[in-house]
């Protein structure tokens, strides 16, 4: 792990505030030393700057605080989301096609939320064997999280 550290992917402020223990036990450190190897590390070398992880590592009982799906990727270590440091919209879109153009071995990679300049962040993931290289947009409709396909 070159460009990134177990501390910066489990840190949560929600964890901190109601004292949940983020703990990685030694599957999802593999998990996460995987996801970095892969993916997170090589985007950063190609991007040239720090690239921010707003959420790694949730424990289930995390997960559950701050409203995560049941089955997130992110309680198995498999998952980050990630901003550019600028956290422009703009910068965010460039960040999510260098990952598309580099052909990383990602998992899900999803556009999330913002508006037509570029996403509010950009979830990514890696499982390792089975890696659909999918690619969607997340978006709001009447209060709910809507996936589509997305095309970059």
């Amino acid at each position: 792990m070159k460009y990134f550290t177990y501390k910066e992917l489990t840190k949560s402020a929600t964890a901190q505030r109601r004292g949940i223990d983020n703990t990685p036990n030694g599957i999802v450190k593999a998990n996460l030393t995987a996801l970095v190897a892969n993916v997170l590390d090589p985007l950063r070398e190609a991007w040239g700057e720090p690239i921010i992880v707003t959420s790694g590592y949730r424990s289930v009982r995390l997960n559950r605080a701050v409203g995560g799906a049941s089955k997130s990727q992110h309680t198995e270590g498999k998952a980050a989301d990630i901003r550019t440091v600028s956290d422009k919209p703009s910068d965010n879109l460039r960040l999510l096609k260098l990952i598309v153009s580099l052909h990383l071995p990602f998992d899900q990679l999803i556009f999330e939320y913002g508006g037509d300049t570029g996403p509010d962040w950009i979830h990514v993931s890696y499982d390792q064997g089975r890696n659909r290289r999918q690619v969607l947009r997340a978006t709001r409709k009447d209060g709910k999280t809507i996936y589509s396909i997305y095309k970059p």
